[in-house]
């Protein structure tokens, strides 16, 4: 198969903006993002690729989350993505620099901890951060705090095991919400009245954080932020779909394909194509 690399300089060719959009994740966290971007891009067609086998990323070393990243974005260059969004905070951190030199003609999309939307939302300057151990100690989530949180005071919080729950397909067990009260006591101790969901997997926690949490908590997510860099991107690019019929996503995962079949229903509910990702 050719490989199409639709930068600016194909602008005006229609037939590049009927190209599909990659997005990748460590795991099915990143169906949040995927919802968000299907929501605000009705038209467009998607890919998904899930690493399950290699979840969590967060406990994984950088080197090895950057080699599985290549092998994400060589595939989605092989079914002619027009952009490649890394929809998970870890590999991001360890993969988004180098997938540019890698690739310097080709849109890519990453994600970050949500500091500057907090900063302009808390009330009372401390907020809290729940995300992954790697998350927290990368370079990147240092810069981040340096550059908008210096008026305001942010609480850490790792939290090892959620991901590995939410992939099960938990969402609202005694243990989940054992483990999620653990999680939030310092932060609440700390008199946070905002929470950074720092972790595409915990945006399927919302419904829960709203039963356990006070009303007043203000919770932020990074999903619809990336879907509108996403469009921002199409637009610069001349690649943005306005119009035709929406499409069934496609779905790829390194893991159980009968486990993922499990999952979807619970996690997103229109239909989908299910394949197997071998490498």
């Amino acid at each position: 198969m050719s490989i199409v690399t639709p930068v600016s300089g194909y602008a005006g060719f229609h037939m590049f903006k009927n190209l599909p959009i990659g997005v990748f994740d460590s795991g099915i966290g990143g169906l949040s993002v995927l919802y968000e971007i299907q929501q605000l891009l009705p038209h467009e067609s998607l890919l998904y690729l899930a690493d399950c086998r290699y979840i969590p990323y967060g406990e994984k070393s950088s080197a090895f989350i950057l080699k599985r990243s290549r092998l994400a974005a060589e595939f989605f260059r092989k079914q002619n993505a027009k952009v490649f969004v890394i929809a998970c905070n870890t590999a991001t951190i360890a993969a988004v620099s180098d997938l540019r030199q890698d690739y310097p003609k080709w849109p890519l999309v990453g994600m970050e901890p949500a500091i500057k939307p907090a900063a302009a939302a808390t009330r009372s300057c401390v907020v809290g951060i729940l995300a992954t151990t790697s998350t927290l100690q990368s370079a990147k989530f240092t810069t981040l705090l340096n550059r908008f949180a210096t008026d305001m005071r942010v609480i850490t919080q790792p939290c090892p095991g959620l991901v590995e729950l939410i992939e099960t397909g938990d969402l609202n067990s005694a243990t989940l919400l054992q483990m999620l009260h653990g999680y939030l006591r310092p932060l609440l101790s700390e008199g946070c009245d905002t929470i950074i969901l720092g972790c595409t997997h915990y945006f399927f926690l919302k419904p829960l954080l709203a039963q356990i949490l006070p009303r007043d908590i203000i919770i932020i997510d990074t999903g619809p932020a990336v879907a509108l860099q996403l469009k921002h991107l199409l637009n610069e690019h001349d690649l943005l779909l306005a119009s035709g019929n929406p499409k069934s996503v496609q779905f790829w995962t390194s893991g159980n394909v009968d486990h993922l079949r499990n999952i979807l229903p619970i996690l997103w509910k229109s239909p989908g194509v299910l394949n197997s990702f071998n490498l």
